[in-house]
């Protein structure tokens, strides 16, 4: 018998250093990093697995991911 799957939204971003971070918006707290996006996806599985043993609770209640949004402001004056 093959066992259920969950799928989670994770979303990857590159910092100053070029270390990708990944963090996963349903799981407060799930985020990991790494110098590649294969890496960092590795690592987020991983991290979500450990999550998900460490906190059913947590995992059960988990908040739903509705979307990433860009919005746009006035750039401030260089006063």
């Amino acid at each position: 018998m093959q066992k259920k799957m969950n799928e989670y939204d994770v979303v990857i971003e590159q910092d100053e250093n070029k270390v990708y971070v990944a963090y996963v918006p349903q799981l407060p707290g799930c985020h990991t990093q790494g110098d590649t996006v294969s890496e960092v996806m590795a690592n987020i599985k991983e991290a979500i697995e450990l999550y998900l043993d460490y906190s059913k609770e947590k995992s059960e209640n988990a908040m739903k991911f509705v979307a990433v949004k860009k919005v746009s402001v006035p750039k401030p004056s260089l006063s």
